[in-house]
């Protein structure tokens, strides 16, 4: 067995964690947290969606954030655009990566994004085309690759011909979303193995939902394959408001923690992690989901 000795977080709680959020934090309250993660040792901070605030309000204002923190070369701050209108908007903001994110499935395709999985390849083909020509780095996702709400268990072609699709546009990156955290380790693996044949590995990254308590097992099943990037929100935020009962994203702090049992790199604090945690869970009204927070949060009382 060998595991990396270095994992990079891309920390998705300012924008995945967020959005499903019925608190809505403020464009100044998103950069402030934004730069507290930073301070923790994250790197790679999702930093907002250009969509419609009609569809998802609490995103509005990610062009003000963009704006703000344009001066930060230390940090690579993802935004996830739709279509080209999105795209637009975030270039004139200042954007230097972008995500795209596409479904596993038709149903999911068409309630989460009105079109099917080929339209939707359709339109990031064209956006993709234009941040080439920007210098504007791309990252892809793809939903519900391993369960879907709609119809139930995914094949990992299926998900191995989207990965293929994205990486042809000129993703950098390739994210794996188990958006209703229904997936176990096994299956994670042949997942990963199914999609690394098309991509390689070094280009995947996972994204798990702790819906199940599977999150941490799946992700240490898929680092022993080589997966080196893992998706994380602080203090488990999340959700999917297309999956009825779905659980947040894994925490950031217990990624955090079971990677320094493992010895394995990853260059955050826990400490920072767990005051970033305490604030913002009283900000948003509810505890954290992180176990780790939960616990260790508790020793200081």
């Amino acid at each position: 067995m060998t595991r990396p000795h270095r994992i990079e977080i891309v920390e998705v709680g300012p924008r995945d964690g967020l959005q499903n959020e019925t608190e809505h934090l403020s464009p100044a309250e998103r950069i402030d947290l934004i730069e507290k993660l930073a301070l923790a040792g994250l790197k790679q901070i999702e930093a907002g969606s250009f969509v419609s605030p009609r569809w998802v309000p609490q995103m509005a204002g990610s062009d003000v954030i963009l704006k703000s923190l344009r001066d930060r070369d230390d940090l690579r701050l993802p935004v996830l655009v739709p279509n080209m209108r999105g795209y637009e908007d975030a270039r004139a903001a200042g954007v230097r990566e972008i995500a795209v994110f596409g479904a596993a499935t038709e149903t999911f395709s068409q309630k989460n994004i009105n079109c099917s999985i080929d339209e939707s390849l359709q339109r990031f083909e064209a956006v993709c085309m234009q941040a080439r020509n920007d210098n504007v780095r791309v990252r892809g996702y793809i939903s519900c690759v391993l369960g879907c709400p709609y119809e139930g268990e995914v094949d990992p072609g299926s998900v191995a011909r989207i990965a293929q699709a994205l990486m042809d546009m000129g993703c950098s990156d390739l994210s794996l979303g188990d958006t209703i955290g229904v997936g176990t380790a096994d299956r994670a693996r042949r997942l990963v193995e199914a999609c690394a044949e098309h991509v390689g590995i070094e280009k995947i990254a996972v994204h798990f939902h702790d819906t199940y308590g599977q999150a941490l097992a799946n992700i240490l099943a898929c680092i022993e394959l080589g997966v080196t990037t893992v998706d994380t929100a602080i203090g488990g935020l999340g959700g999917c408001p297309y999956a009825s009962g779905s659980a947040g994203n894994v925490a950031t702090e217990d990624v955090v923690y079971m990677l320094n049992g493992l010895g394995i790199d990853c260059g955050v604090d826990l400490n920072a992690l767990l005051d970033i945690t305490s604030d913002l869970c009283a900000r948003l009204n509810h505890p954290p989901a992180s176990r780790v927070a939960r616990a260790l949060l508790a020793q200081r009382s």
